[in-house]
């Protein structure tokens, strides 16, 4: 069984026992978060395709780790004028595990 899930403003597919990387998420590591904006749930006999959600369908999953990603540089280049910059940062991140996926 697997479902698309909206998570943080994306979407990811979710199978039960799956570790994904999103994009921060309040909340500690140990916690528990359920999503609620579940757009397909499928399963070996039958597909649910919501409009645009899936009524009472959630997604339970468990925060592994808060953690900072790899890191991303940006660079600016003007010719002829000798301008130069480069600034990089790490986007945070969290590491959670799909629990449990549930239809009403």
């Amino acid at each position: 069984m697997f479902a698309i899930v909206d998570i943080a403003g994306k979407q990811y597919k979710a199978t039960k026992g799956a570790k994904l990387v999103v994009d921060k998420l309040d909340g500690k590591e140990g916690d528990s978060v359920k999503f609620d904006r579940v757009f397909l749930i499928s399963d070996d006999k039958k597909t649910t395709t919501g409009n645009p959600v899936v009524k009472g369908a959630i997604v339970a999953a468990k925060i592994l780790s808060q953690q900072k990603g790899e890191k991303i540089h940006i660079r600016r280049f003007k010719s002829k004028v000798r301008e130069r910059r480069h600034v990089g940062f790490r986007p945070r991140e969290t590491a959670i595990e799909i629990v449990s996926i549930t239809v009403k």
